[in-house]
């Protein structure tokens, strides 16, 4: 999907991860449902906010949440189970 950070060091230099490959479209589409995922459903939003109150910049936390949600929907589709919000 274009969500892993993707390291493009060289000697001792060591820049800030970027995100890379995948498909654009999807990536775009898993950013906006990270969120709305983490401004609607507790536990995503305390997962942002914990990310947030680290030192993550608010773009930085928004696609951790994205890759979250999307280790969320793959384990529903290897379940064959629907979406429960967890009790943060």
């Amino acid at each position: 999907a274009g969500l892993a950070p993707v390291a493009r060091d060289s000697g001792m230099r060591s820049p800030p991860r970027r995100i890379a490959g995948g498909r654009p479209v999807i990536r775009s589409l898993l950013y906006l449902a990270g969120l709305q995922a983490s401004r609607r459903d507790p536990a995503f939003a305390a997962f942002r906010a914990r990310l947030e109150a680290a030192g993550k910049r608010p773009k930085q936390a928004i696609i951790a949440v994205a890759r979250k949600l999307l280790t969320v929907l793959n384990a529903m589709l290897r379940d064959a189970k629907d979406y429960a919000t967890a009790n943060p």
